[in-house]
């Protein structure tokens, strides 16, 4: 896979590539299921480890013979919604199969008990065959600064962060109290 540099929406608007008052969507799908983490050694998923990968493409995960070249080509059924640049909503199929749920959990590295315990219940109801099913999301606040013309998301959020994550409005993130740490069994290591 060829990764090209894209201009910035910012730019975009500069080279005149997006006309003014006007709305350029496109659908970015066919992204890649895994990537191979060489500081994890092992594969990670691009979307998350329950997205499914496209039908064409189901066996070869499916496989336990299929070499690892083979499987940095599979393609999930992810996908995301662009308008003028700006990634505004996003989602993917989920796996709706317990044996591919399973293989998947096997190529990110997760052991059978780690899965039984974290998502035992996920498999559980993957045995009984849910139908396939599907999610997206949404970024109001991008949405909004776009139909507003604002040039930063900062604009449109009613109480935007700074740089450090802090809140300028409410002075987040402030000091906890001990109790409050007890009562919610939280222990403060800094």
């Amino acid at each position: 896979m060829v990764n090209l540099p894209s201009p910035t929406p910012d730019a975009q608007r500069d080279r005149d590539m997006i006309p003014e008052d006007s709305y350029a969507f496109v659908w970015v799908t066919d992204f890649p299921l895994l990537e191979y983490d060489q500081d994890l050694e092992r594969y990670v998923a691009v979307h998350h480890p329950f997205t499914s990968p496209l039908p064409a493409d189901k066996t070869l995960v499916l496989d336990k013979e299929t070499a690892p070249l083979d499987l940095m080509k599979v393609r999930s059924a992810a996908y995301d919604l662009v308008c003028n640049g700006f990634e505004i909503g996003g989602g993917s199929v989920r796996i709706h199969e317990r044996p591919l749920q399973e293989r998947m959990f096997s190529l990110l590295g997760v052991e059978e008990e780690e899965a039984a315990d974290k998502f035992g219940f996920l498999l559980d109801a993957l045995a009984h065959g849910p139908p396939p099913h599907a999610g997206m999301a949404f970024g109001f606040d991008r949405i909004a600064m776009i139909l507003s013309g604002a040039s930063s998301i900062r604009d449109v959020i009613a109480f935007p962060k700074t740089a450090t994550a802090s809140d300028l409005m409410s002075g987040a993130p402030s000091k906890v109290e001990g109790a409050q740490l007890a009562e919610l069994s939280v222990r403060n290591t800094v």
